[in-house]
């Protein structure tokens, strides 16, 4: 019964589309994510625009709204290179009054991969639930439950869209450390520049965030002390974040998700531009195709075209000899994590048998981090391996860690003491 009224409701949202603006019609989007031209000459932070959004779990609406008002927002924030940008996002103000102790806290949301098209971010997907349009450009809003469960326990909640995910005129700058990082330091700023909403001034700040996320909110969390010392950030979560590029190419090699392999090199060709030639000359037609189209791409459209796929027949040269090339491998290492240290506690979560982002790197971060005498707690998920190449282990904790990872969250913003395990891990 319950999918047959799920089936009811997509349906007549697509027969009925125009109906819902602007959900199926992104050209509706244009005006609000079009970048001012020159950009306005004020601090990161700043808030560009804003505008109400709208809040669906499915088309139509009908099965039930999430349980906040929003705002959809276009901010300043600072590109990979230095140079000012704009980036959108959705702020969600909770109905639920904030139970704990103390003001209402702030959680800035990195999401997990969505894919590098526009139609992708997520402040268009949470107006949509599921996306679609023809020729398999299909996705659906998976990071709504988890906004939906914090804003019900009385979270105000920024969720970045990082650069150019939206943001028309600018490719995506997928897993980029310094940009990812820069967009959430930057959303809390903005959230609390935003007018009526019940956040104070300098009230606490966290960051969240898995696989891409994951990687987002640790950038957030070392680069905080030299980008936006004033924040009240009070804990990270990071799970599953990919701490370093170069070892995550061969586990995506032949997975149903081998296409963030296009969308990382499209986003080097997008911040490093006078990389792009060299890029472009170790790619064989195939993987020209391959990169040309993963930028236009969701994360369902991805899979449906390229899920399986080996990487070696996208490049002129041996993998190995790629990754030790001194100028390729050095685009990669610019996105470490871990020189840094975070100003506040951090949970580290990753899955033993990861089949995506390989754990080892996870624990070296925290014991990078470690060694800057950081408070990290370091906790792993033990789910045995099952179908690997359908990277199984890397979405299910994301699920099952979720509500540990709440719980943790809720303890930094009531002052409850932290458990680090640097040395055990």
């Amino acid at each position: 019964m319950l999918v047959g009224l799920v089936f009811s409701c997509f349906t007549t949202g697509l027969a009925h589309a125009d109906d819902w603006y602007p959900i199926y019609n992104e050209d509706a989007y244009t005006e609000f994510y079009t970048p001012p031209s020159p950009l306005p000459d004020v601090a990161p932070g700043e808030l560009i625009r804003a505008e109400p959004s709208r809040l669906v779990l499915e088309p139509s609406g009908q099965l039930g709204v999430i349980q906040a008002e929003a705002t959809r927002v276009m901010y300043r924030s600072t590109d990979g290179r230095g140079n000012p940008n704009v980036v959108t996002g959705t702020y969600f103000e909770p109905w639920a009054a904030w139970p704990g102790q103390g003001e209402r806290p702030l959680i800035v949301y990195g999401p997990g991969t969505q894919g590098q098209g526009d139609q992708c971010a997520p402040s268009r997907q949470f107006n949509q639930g599921i996306h679609w349009s023809p020729y398999l450009d299909i996705m659906v809003n998976y990071e709504m439950g988890f906004v939906e469960t914090l804003v019900r326990r009385g979270f105000a909640i920024l969720m970045t869209d990082y650069e150019g995910l939206g943001t028309i005129g600018i490719t995506h700058t997928y897993v980029n450390r310094l940009s990812q990082g820069h967009a959430m330091l930057d959303a809390a700023r903005a959230a609390r520049k935003l007018p009526g909403t019940s956040l104070s001034p300098d009230g606490p700040v966290a960051f969240w965030g898995y696989s891409q996320g994951g990687g987002a909110a640790a950038s957030a969390a070392e680069l905080a002390l030299a980008y936006a010392p004033e924040l009240k950030v009070v804990g990270t979560y990071a799970g599953a974040p990919p701490a370093d590029l170069a070892e995550l190419i061969p586990y995506a090699d032949g997975s149903a998700l081998v296409a963030v392999i296009g969308y990382a090199l499209n986003s080097v060709m997008q911040t490093y531009p006078e990389a792009e030639p060299k890029i472009r000359a170790l790619l064989t037609p195939r993987g020209v195709d391959f990169v040309d189209k993963t930028r236009e791409q969701c994360v369902g459209e991805s899979i449906t075209k390229f899920m399986f796929r080996h990487l070696q027949p996208y490049f002129q040269y041996p993998l190995p000899v790629l990754l030790a090339d001194p100028q390729f491998r050095g685009l990669l290492d610019l996105q470490r994590l871990g020189t840094l240290k975070p100003n506040a506690p951090v949970l580290l979560n990753g899955n033993r048998y990861d089949p995506l982002v390989p754990f080892g790197p996870v624990v070296q971060l925290g014991k990078d981090w470690c060694a800057h005498g950081s408070d990290i707690e370091l906790r792993t998920n033990e789910g045995p391996p099952i179908f690997n190449k359908l990277v199984i282990n890397h979405a299910l904790p994301m699920v099952v860690d979720g509500e540990q990872a709440m719980a943790w969250i809720t303890d930094r913003f009531n002052g409850v003491p932290t458990s680090p395990n640097c040395g055990q891990f």
